[in-house]
């Protein structure tokens, strides 16, 4: 009975190695095409340039839900937009039930005297939350192209010139995302670790991805999308928790692509303490592991070639990761318990080392030096931070990503924002 057991085991620690390595060839493969646009120089797309009289018609949404400091500052900020005013409407998707509806109706007035056309909408209900409020704000207008912030992003005032006039360049140009970047990265370890993580995912990542002609996902923020790419993929749906990357493949799936400028980059907020970032990974795991349930065979029956199909699932599959991972280091231990031995986890432990290591310094170093980030002494303690920190991960969210793939529904919990101009908390409640 104790021989099978450590079959058993042993077993199963191998496929978690297995799933864990597929995983790490996926991004050593995203890093490779990194590396080899950086030698030919690869630059990103260049904005037309283009004449006022000549500029689209634009729609910003906006979602927000009890944050009124943070609604007033974005209504201000995207007030100063370099765009013509009769151009531009701002759509406040409002479902507070706080004091943000009266304090950004106040701030709206205030920019309409200027020219600022804003609209302010209210439902009656929260279904759908995000995606829901940004269907419904669809219905009320026909702006051919849909800029979207969250409401902690601060963009530049040139944002939408150096974006928008790049749908002009090709009629497939499903949606353009900028380069995001975070504002209070440098409070402490934990908003360290995750600028590091976001500046490659990015920079590396998102860049590569888009170059390559590979899927890469909208953020939810920082980007716009064409109406028409919008409607033809069926529009938002709220089954997931990350809706934004169910439209990014449901367009995909209909010949649209996506493009990716790195400038300006838009900063916006990272969690600050753990428990708020727990729940924004978590969020984000199930999010891709429901979308992943939905698209993973329509990608790979679709007509795109074996790369392009194969680099798609390793985007939407990859949050596999933290069951994974738990799982594995708990047959780990057993195994290593049971054979009283490291030995016949050596060379699996090798490879994944090695791969660890190889990904974390691909992912990580190139934008931190490029972007300025620090010394080389603060990367090598805040990536050093990462692992540990993927592994807390994994035990505390991967039960909940086992849930989801059951089938277990989860609730869209809000990550708190705070005031850019302070960087204290103003809003704690969390949906």
């Amino acid at each position: 009975m104790l021989g099978l057991f450590q079959f058993l085991v042993d077993s199963v620690a191998m496929v978690c190695a297995s799933i864990l390595m597929a995983i790490g060839i996926g991004y050593l493969i995203v890093i490779g095409r990194f590396c080899y646009d950086q030698l030919r120089g690869v630059r990103d797309p260049e904005a037309p340039a283009t004449s006022d009289l000549a500029l689209p018609r634009v729609l910003l949404q906006i979602p927000v839900f009890n944050e009124p400091l943070v609604t007033e500052q974005s209504l201000r900020c995207v007030a100063l937009l370099d765009w013509p005013k009769d151009r531009l409407r701002i759509q406040l998707l409002d479902d507070s039930t706080d004091e943000t509806s009266a304090r950004a109706d106040a701030v709206a007035a205030e920019l309409r005297i200027g020219g600022a056309v804003i609209d302010h909408v209210r439902r009656a209900d929260r279904s759908g939350f995000k995606a829901g409020a940004c269907a419904h704000g669809l219905t009320l207008t026909d702006e051919p192209f849909v800029a979207m912030l969250d409401a902690d992003f601060r963009p530049p005032p040139n944002w939408l010139k150096r974006t928008v006039p790049l749908f002009l360049t090709d009629d497939r140009i499903g949606f353009v995302q900028s380069r995001c970047e975070f504002q209070n990265f440098e409070k402490n370890w934990l908003t360290r670790a995750q600028g590091l993580v976001q500046d490659g995912h990015y920079l590396v990542e998102q860049r590569s991805r888009a170059h390559a002609g590979w899927l890469f996902q909208f953020n939810g923020t920082g980007g716009i999308w064409r109406r028409a790419t919008v409607e033809d993929a069926g529009g938002w749906s709220d089954y997931s928790l990350c809706e934004d990357l169910d439209l990014t493949v449901r367009a995909a799936l209909q010949g649209w692509h996506g493009l990716f400028v790195s400038e300006p980059p838009i900063p916006g907020q990272v969690p600050e303490g753990i428990r708020d970032f727990r729940r924004q990974q978590r969020r984000w795991s199930n999010g891709f592991v429901q979308v992943a349930q939905k698209t993973v065979l329509p990608i790979w029956r679709s007509s795109w070639s074996l790369t392009r199909r194969v680099m798609a699932i390793s985007l939407i599959a990859h949050q596999i990761f933290f069951p994974t991972a738990a799982i594995g280091l708990i047959a780990f231990v057993l195994g290593v318990i049971l054979h009283g031995s490291l030995a016949p986890f050596a060379g699996m432990l090798e490879i994944i080392g090695i791969m660890t290591v190889l990904v974390a310094l691909g992912i990580t170093l190139p934008p931190y030096l490029a972007l300025k980030r620090g010394t080389v002494a603060d990367y090598v303690k805040t990536v050093a931070s990462i692992p540990p920190l993927m592994i807390y991960l994994a035990f505390a969210n991967g039960a909940k990503i086992l849930q989801t793939l059951r089938g277990r529904k989860s609730t869209f919990k809000r990550t708190p924002k705070l005031d850019h101009e302070a960087a204290t908390p103003i809003d704690a409640e969390v949906e």
